[in-house]
């Protein structure tokens, strides 16, 4: 008996790992690349690019990839803009090279695409993290930003953190490259089967998020890897974006969900808007994910910010 329990717990990992490759493949026929891709220093950049009109830039959040952005939201922003949605580095399907880009190093790398792109001084819409990674945008290359509307985004530094966030602050690679192998794509299948999500809570889960909100390849081991380096170097990088705040001179527009449960609205919404000079922050009931849960009302709200002068 003891020689199968040990010989059962040698296996497990090994089991776990397939699972792991088994989901990874599962992930990619699921959420496909279905953008182009672009060299720019640094990496290469998977994005979408859909409408002509005025260019709007979207940029989603932590773990997620451009398909976050809901096929309505994208559709509908696409009859009167240009509408270009991009992976940032390291995660979906952007890559990076040699040390892992902070929000710094990220920002650059999409403003060489907005350039390589000649889309102009773009309406900035980034998501969550996202959020961060565009104001570090306009407070380095304010020639490419003409406007900037943040959904849910991650605007001040705070000591409280979602617990389910926890797993993510790994600093030892070798531990985070095991749990990536044996931990995240079983558990992340479990909980696309309960169908539940603190990230999307109040709102539910829907229930094609893992395909076409591209929510199966966070479970892929570089995935974790990434969105746990992005965790890791956002006190530092975000220390000195707040401290450009005061040289902001475009338009900011904020817009939170209520029922929040990851960002809270009060203070990265109506707290930060008193710390920008051309900030304003409006709320909507919702959870997190508004991008993907309430695209139309999102969309509506990005259109309008895009459109006005």
């Amino acid at each position: 008996m003891g020689m199968m329990i040990g010989a059962a717990v040698l296996a497990l990992p090994l089991i776990l790992a397939t699972v792991t490759l088994l989901a990874g493949a599962r992930a990619q026929r699921l959420a496909p690349p279905d953008g182009q891709f672009r060299v720019v220093p640094g990496g290469r950049l998977h994005y979408t690019d859909q409408g002509t009109g005025p260019a709007i830039v979207l940029i989603h959040g932590l773990g997620g990839q451009l398909r976050n952005f809901a096929t309505p939201l994208v559709d509908h922003l696409a009859q009167s803009h240009r509408v270009i949605a991009v992976d940032r580095p390291g995660s979906g399907y952007s890559t990076y090279d040699g040390a892992f880009p902070d929000l710094h190093g990220q920002a650059r790398m999409i403003a060489a695409l907005i350039e390589a792109l000649s889309l102009g001084p773009v309406t900035l819409v980034g998501h969550s993290l996202g959020g961060a990674l565009s104001l570090a945008l306009v407070t380095t290359r304010p020639d490419l930003v003409a406007k900037l509307a943040l959904v849910a985004p991650l605007t001040l530094p705070t000591d409280t953190m979602p617990p389910h966030f926890a797993i993510l602050t790994i600093r030892a690679a070798w531990l985070r490259r095991l749990i990536a192998w044996t931990v995240i794509a079983p558990a992340g299948l479990l909980a696309g089967l309960a169908r539940q999500s603190p990230v999307f809570a109040p709102d539910a889960m829907p229930p094609d998020f893992a395909s076409r909100g591209g929510g199966a390849l966070l479970f892929r081991p570089s995935a974790f890897d990434a969105a746990s380096r992005d965790l890791q170097t956002v006190p530092a990088a975000l220390a000195t974006i707040v401290a450009a705040y005061p040289t902001i001179d475009r338009p900011v527009h904020v817009l939170f969900g209520t029922g929040d449960q990851i960002l809270n609205p009060t203070l990265h919404g109506e707290t930060f808007a008193t710390r920008v000079a051309s900030a304003r922050c409006d709320l909507i009931p919702g959870g997190h994910m508004l991008p993907f849960t309430h695209p139309e009302t999102t969309a509506q709200w990005i259109a309008a910010v895009g459109m006005a002068r």
